[in-house]
């Protein structure tokens, strides 16, 4: 069995936290109890609990969590860099569910970035692109399935605006033999 790496759990814990909100422990008896219990539970190898609490420290540390107590309840919750950092995980691990049959509707994505923000668009394009995006011009990708959530995640992420960023849904698109075979499409 391969054990957890600390980047692993640095994930984990961030992107827990992340989905969580923030946890917060309303019983000081619960922090000295449960969550060693927890850990327990969850991760049976003594390398792997020693790294999960060594990576909970160090993001303490490092200024991407922080733990809180206000009388007697334990907050613990990311920081502003924690929730860039968790964002910066959510793109990293972005895919696109495929269906398995295509309503014959294209998804299309145009962007129009400012060429002061260069870098921002480049970044955009090179994630476009690992999505498996087809691109048809320059700034219109197109995709035959859904993509609004993974999108708006991409747009969120990079600080785009709607009008920077527009999603479209067509049902036809001229001559669109090379999609369709990009695709694997009929």
């Amino acid at each position: 069995m391969r054990l957890k790496t600390a980047n692993e759990f640095t994930e984990n814990i961030i992107m827990g936290i992340f989905f969580a909100g923030a946890i917060t422990i309303t019983a000081p008896y619960f922090v000295a109890t449960a969550i060693p219990g927890i850990i327990n539970f969850l991760i049976r190898n003594k390398q792997e609990k020693r790294s999960f609490c060594n990576t909970f420290s160090k993001l303490r540390k490092q200024g991407l969590i922080k733990i809180r107590n206000n009388n007697g309840q334990i907050y613990i919750s990311l920081t502003a860099e924690g929730k860039r950092k968790a964002g910066k995980y959510q793109i990293d691990n972005l895919k696109i569910k495929k269906l398995k049959k295509w309503d014959k509707k294209w998804r299309i994505l145009i962007f129009d970035i400012k060429n002061e923000q260069k870098i921002k668009r480049e970044a955009l394009r090179g994630k476009i692109k690992e999505l498996h995006l087809f691109q048809l011009q320059k700034s219109v990708w197109i995709y035959p399935y859904d993509f609004t959530k993974e999108m708006g995640i991409l747009r969120s992420f990079f600080g785009l605006t709607k009008d920077e960023m527009q999603i479209i849904t067509a049902s036809n698109i001229e001559n669109d033999g090379m999609a369709k075979k990009f695709f694997g499409l009929k």
